[in-house]
């Protein structure tokens, strides 16, 4: 664990930060309450995000949905970070997804929301289908 963190401390101090916008879909049971894409000099970027339990009960675990869009507004990629586990009651957790589907360029924007979260003990689950929202957030540029 000491090894990760150092690891971590070492990736933020080299990479450079830029806000990601943040999208939600209906009521959602848990809420991203911000979101930082780090972009190191080697390797993919990464977005290093707060997700918060809204509910009053535990969650078993929720997925992360983030879309690239290019300066102009087109999608380029979308891509979902595996499961997170175990949200418990008004708990915030720290996460990251590695975006390394495809090449990120420095004017792309970037997207990020709650696509699916699992409520527990039970195989209940909250849905949201992010696109349209992620496509409206995105500031189009006149060509």
């Amino acid at each position: 664990m000491t090894l990760l963190s150092a690891a971590l401390t070492v990736l933020l101090a080299a990479a450079a930060e830029r806000p990601a916008l943040i999208v939600a879909g209906p009521e959602p049971p848990v809420r991203m309450e911000r979101a930082t894409v780090l972009t190191p000099a080697d390797g993919p970027p990464v977005i290093l995000y707060a997700a918060t339990n809204a509910t009053d009960q535990s969650l078993d675990q929720f997925t992360v949905m983030a879309f690239v869009f290019k300066a102009d507004g087109t999608l380029k990629a979308r891509q979902i970070a595996p499961a997170r586990r175990t949200l418990e009651a008004r708990e915030t957790k720290y996460s990251t997804i590695v975006l390394d589907g495809s090449p990120i360029d420095p004017t792309d924007v970037i997207v990020i929301g709650i696509n699916q979260v699992q409520r527990g003990p039970s195989d209940t689950w909250w849905r949201a289908d992010l696109q349209p929202a992620a496509e409206a957030a995105v500031p189009l540029k006149k060509r």
